[in-house]
């Protein structure tokens, strides 16, 4: 018996269809709590498989047509591995969650090369200057980042009951791969960080008067502690300055920032301290792992402050650490000057 139904309909445009398609994916999505980013991602990966194979509907398409589309894009549109893991995971979805058709374990699709990239890294020096570049909240996000190594949306999703002055870490609540972890929060930016808290309270007092106080959680938290949105330990470190409506349910909420205001700040920084590298928010978390390593920290603890699963994954920080190359001298340098 074959993975996958025979073609019944080689004409099958999917017009009407397309429509009421994405919106149980979407349903389907959200009733198993994907996040946001990840049904935007998944909706595009299922549309452009629709497309691709000339709007044909999923359910009249088999093994062949999703190894053609994965394959495509491996070899014409050059994706990273990791991006074609994601499509292939949005169609897996798509096939045994939302449609209920039996998918195949033995995709054979032409896959991507996995290409080992050395991350960015910045000097302490270098550092320094981004942050004498950054001003009011930016800078203490920023400082965040690279004290504890936390990736962007790690530390916009920050709840206030997440930080522990007493012990000095941050806790990271369902990071990349649904994982917790516990990684540092610096002595050096605790005043400034409960300072900012007494700023945060103040705006979380004056939603509840207003009756605006309102937070998003997770579908199961929300059903199980139901006055837990208005609860002072359950709301962003980084809030939103103005209250917004969710897409999902429609209520007005107070978010968490947006990721591109940190994002800009931090482009403009590295040009103000003529930086000629190019710098992200990511950069910093790469620059807090090759420091440690730098300074001697065992490879094993900082794997588990990054929240790494393999510490293979880790050691692509020892390939740029500062090496002592002070005492190495070029084999250019050692040959004779002409005529000497």
């Amino acid at each position: 018996m074959p993975s996958y139904p025979s073609k019944v309909n080689e004409k099958s445009k999917f017009r009407p269809t397309s429509i009421r398609l994405m919106d149980q994916v979407r349903e389907v999505l959200r009733y198993h709590h994907y996040g946001r980013k990840t049904e935007l991602a998944y909706v595009r990966w299922i549309k452009g498989y629709i497309y691709f194979h000339h709007k044909q509907h999923p359910k009249d398409m088999g093994k062949h047509e999703i190894e053609a589309y994965l394959s495509d894009l491996a070899v014409n549109q050059n994706v990273a591995v990791s991006t074609q893991n994601q499509a292939f995971n949005a169609l897996l979805f798509l096939y045994k969650q939302v449609l209920d058709l039996p998918f195949t374990d033995d995709i054979s699709a032409i896959r991507s090369k996995k290409r080992v990239r050395l991350p960015v890294v910045l000097s302490v020096k270098e550092v320094g200057l981004i942050f004498d570049s950054l001003r009011g909240d930016h800078l203490l996000m920023a400082r965040i980042m690279y004290g504890g190594g936390l990736r962007l949306m790690e530390l916009l999703r920050l709840r206030v009951q997440d930080i522990d002055f007493a012990n000095g870490y941050l806790s990271i609540r369902t990071g990349k791969g649904d994982k917790d972890r516990t990684t540092l929060l610096p002595v050096s930016v605790r005043d400034e960080l409960r300072q900012h808290l007494l700023k945060v309270r103040g705006m979380f007092e004056t939603d509840l008067c207003e009756g605006h106080a309102n937070v998003w959680l997770p579908g199961a938290l929300a059903k199980k502690y139901p006055s837990a949105p208005k609860s002072w330990e359950w709301q962003y470190v980084f809030p939103s300055k103005s209250l917004s409506k969710d897409p999902q349910s429609g209520e007005i909420r107070r978010h968490h920032v947006n990721e591109s205001g940190l994002q800009k700040a931090i482009r403009s920084a590295r040009s103000k301290a003529d930086i000629n590298k190019r710098v992200t928010t990511h950069t910093l978390r790469h620059s807090f792992a090759t420091h440690l390593l730098e300074s001697g920290t065992n490879i094993r603890v900082v794997q588990k402050l990054l929240g790494h699963a393999d510490v293979k994954t880790t050691e692509i920080y020892t390939h740029v650490l500062q090496q002592n190359l002070g005492a190495v001298v070029s084999p250019l340098d050692s040959l004779q000057s002409p005529g000497g």
